[in-house]
């Protein structure tokens, strides 16, 4: 067995202008950079008789328009030898990444927006040129991996005592027993509907003579905290960045993955104000005191966040370095897997045609509250055709929905030594995930969520679609709990093939 090659890069994919803002329902336009959003690429070579994998990671919310197969036609057409199936793209599902999707050239307050296909263009190009480079540069090293914990995620799935269907009316999602984000200060209140996962799966790579060059930092929860600010930012991945380079080197590489957390998030629900004042006494206002209370508690949370993954980056280190392999099996495949879809009622598909009316006159009353304020048209009139365009969505899925009960999504299985990597297209609910890890051959298993396809929407579990609310709706699930099952067995029986090739 040879010894397995390393190679690194990264590239900015952030940039100045009036760009969109993916990931909320409503409109935002970026006034600048904050701080850098980065692709960042790894390649791990086996060698002869071994597969190649490379990962790439991206500081943004999703991929659309068949981006991630653009970028592998275009490092293949830059370095033909290269292994473009065996890339493995995910994002780290910051709400504060350009968009992709082709925009207009001004918002509905006559602002004007950096076209998305450009942003587009040069995003491919510099994922591309990444991979690349990764590829040129891989050279012979070792591999050290661990486990440590670090609290980051948690359940943003508030369960009540009785349904809310008729009281918590939302035309972007009907909420039941559960809602997403929901007041826990409620006498209805009554638990979250799932635990959290403070596991840190974390891979660290060394150069010939045993120096560490970066890490894969695999973290169950989305990085959301700036998810309002108007700015592009890595949101809390910029601050671990920041804390592994100042201690270990600015040329050592994060590599971030956001494992299995559709369920979950940053946000502390029923602790806010302990909370606030954790973040006041502990970090102050030194981040900036020209700003707002809430921009510099948005920047404490953050930055405490990154504080617990480094602890964990550093525990883990100081002894999974002391069983660092150069040689070790690498192996590869790409799948794609049919999967049940979740069917739209005929009593959903109403729902939609009547709320259709009614965000016409809620845009009506909106926009004459708004009184020609630039900024309450801009929210009232985006948020208007999110809406509208998710109701109609439904309306058509309903339509063509039996012409095909399943869709097909692809999956990457990959392991090195006895770690592997699992991923999937979906914000995947927590649960799938521990199903996955609790019966792999493998030592580890890092689950790699919102990777390698177009959005997929949530894929929730059973007792997600039994609660209802956000993210497990008719608008966010593409797949029903049964094929969120077919792709736990397909995982499985993926592994389960790549484990038997060592054996």
């Amino acid at each position: 067995m040879n010894n397995v090659k390393i190679g690194w890069a990264k590239r900015e994919i952030s940039m100045e202008g009036p760009l969109s803002l993916p990931g909320q329902m409503y409109l935002r336009i970026s006034t600048g950079v904050l701080d850098p959003t980065y692709a960042t690429a790894l390649c791990v070579d086996g060698g002869e008789g071994q597969d190649a994998v490379i990962f790439c990671a991206c500081d943004r919310e999703g991929f659309y328009r068949d981006v991630v197969q653009q970028v592998q036609d275009r490092a293949k057409a830059m370095r033909p030898e290269l292994p473009s199936d065996a890339i493995i793209m995910n994002t780290t599902h910051t709400h504060a990444g350009a968009e992709i999707n082709d925009t207009p050239e001004t918002s509905p307050d006559g602002k004007p927006i950096y076209p998305g296909a450009k942003y587009r263009e040069f995003f491919i190009q510099q994922c591309a040129d990444a991979i690349c480079e990764a590829w040129d540069t891989r050279k012979e090293g070792g591999i050290a991996f661990g486990y440590g914990y670090a609290v980051v995620g948690h359940s943003r799935r508030v369960i009540y005592s009785v349904d809310e269907y008729t009281n918590n009316v939302s035309m972007s999602a009907p909420n039941g027993y559960g809602v997403m984000y929901g007041k826990t200060n409620k006498p209805i209140f009554s638990h979250y509907e799932a635990g959290a996962d403070h596991f840190v799966n974390l891979l660290y790579t060394f150069d010939a003579n045993e120096k560490l060059t970066g890490m894969i930092c695999n973290v169950p929860c989305p990085s959301q905290l700036s998810e309002h600010f108007c700015q592009m930012t890595a949101d809390f991945w910029h601050d671990v960045r920041t804390l592994v380079q100042k201690e270990y080197g600015e040329n050592v590489y994060v590599l971030p993955q956001c494992a299995a957390a559709g369920d979950l998030s940053p946000r502390i629900l029923h602790y806010g104000k302990a909370q606030a004042r954790r973040m006041a006494l502990k970090y102050g206002m030194e981040y900036d005191p020209s700003k707002s209370n809430d921009y510099n508690k948005v920047m404490s949370e953050r930055y405490d966040i990154a504080e617990r993954i480094k602890l964990a980056i550093d525990e883990v280190l100081s002894w999974a370095k002391k069983d660092i392999r150069t040689q070790l099996p690498v192996h590869h495949t790409r799948k794609i897997v049919e999967l049940k879809r979740r069917m739209i009622t005929e009593a959903e598909r109403d729902w939609c045609q009547g709320n259709l009316d009614k965000l016409k006159k809620q845009l009506e009353e909106k926009l004459a509250e708004a009184a020609g304020d630039p900024d309450k048209v801009r929210l009232a009139v985006s948020n208007y055709e999110i809406v509208r365009n998710k109701n109609l969505a439904g309306i058509k899925r309903f339509e063509t929905q039996h012409e095909d009960p399943t869709m097909s999504y692809p999956i990457h299985v990959a392991s090195i030594g006895e770690a592997a990597f699992a991923s999937n297209p979906f914000e995947l609910y927590m649960d799938y995930m521990h199903r996955m890890q609790a019966r792999s051959p493998y030592l580890q298993t890092f689950v790699i969520q919102l990777a390698g396809a177009n959005n997929a929407g949530y894929l929730a579990t059973e007792r997600g679609i039994y609660n209802k609310g956000y993210s497990a709706s008719l608008f966010c699930n593409r797949i029903s709990a049964e094929g969120g099952q077919q792709l736990v067995e397909a995982t499985l029986e993926t592994l389960a093939e790549l484990k038997a090739k060592d054996e």
